[in-house]
């Protein structure tokens, strides 16, 4: 198991990558646009749908990663009062509960981009890019985002992660991010 989280977390870090890439791919089809259609004073056909594709595979591709750095939108309010206990059952309910839902997830994905494909479905635009291209970001993504969380899970239940990420003894009064050897605070003008 211990190889399969590694490899998942360099698939998840590869994912995180690609997404950076995709993100500035579309930016400087953005900036190809303005030019075309400023400067040059002409149509654009393709760069509207590259970089509406491009964004949407950097969000699918780069939730692996984002799981992986715990990069989330995440309130520790509940988990700070409960006890060693509550905090594990917490996580681990909260965990099992996105895998179930990003185990869905994959398996619709799946089917839509299979028949997207099967059925050689091409965007109504001008650029009438074959739709199995972009829409396969989303059971990709997914699908590393799962393995993603089975490896979540693994780390939790083996104790090799805290739940949450948070400090065994970290408690609704401790203080958040506190460096270990940092000096007090003191107000202004106060003596050292």
């Amino acid at each position: 198991m211990e190889v399969f989280v590694r490899a998942i977390t360099l698939v998840s870090r590869l994912c995180g990558v690609a997404a950076a890439l995709l993100i500035a791919a579309a930016v400087v089809v953005v900036c190809h646009m303005v030019f075309v259609r400023a400067v040059l004073n002409d149509n654009t056909i393709w760069q509207t749908d590259f970089t509406t594709y491009s964004l949407i595979a950097a969000t699918f591709i780069g939730s692996p990663y984002l799981l992986l750095n715990r990069g989330h939108v995440n309130v520790d309010v509940l988990p700070l009062y409960l006890g060693r206990r509550g905090r594990f059952g917490l996580a681990l309910a909260a965990t099992l509960m996105s895998l179930g839902f990003c185990v869905t997830m994959t398996i619709l994905a799946c089917q839509f981009w299979h028949e997207a494909w099967a059925n050689a479905w091409v965007s109504d635009t001008m650029w009438r890019v074959r739709l199995w291209i972009p829409y396969a970001a989303m059971p990709v993504g997914l699908g590393v985002l799962t393995l993603q969380y089975v490896a979540s899970l693994y780390n939790l239940v083996t104790g090799r992660e805290p739940p949450f990420g948070l400090d065994p003894k970290a408690g609704p009064h401790a203080a958040p991010n506190a460096a270990p050897n940092a000096a007090p605070e003191r107000a202004p003008g106060e003596a050292a």
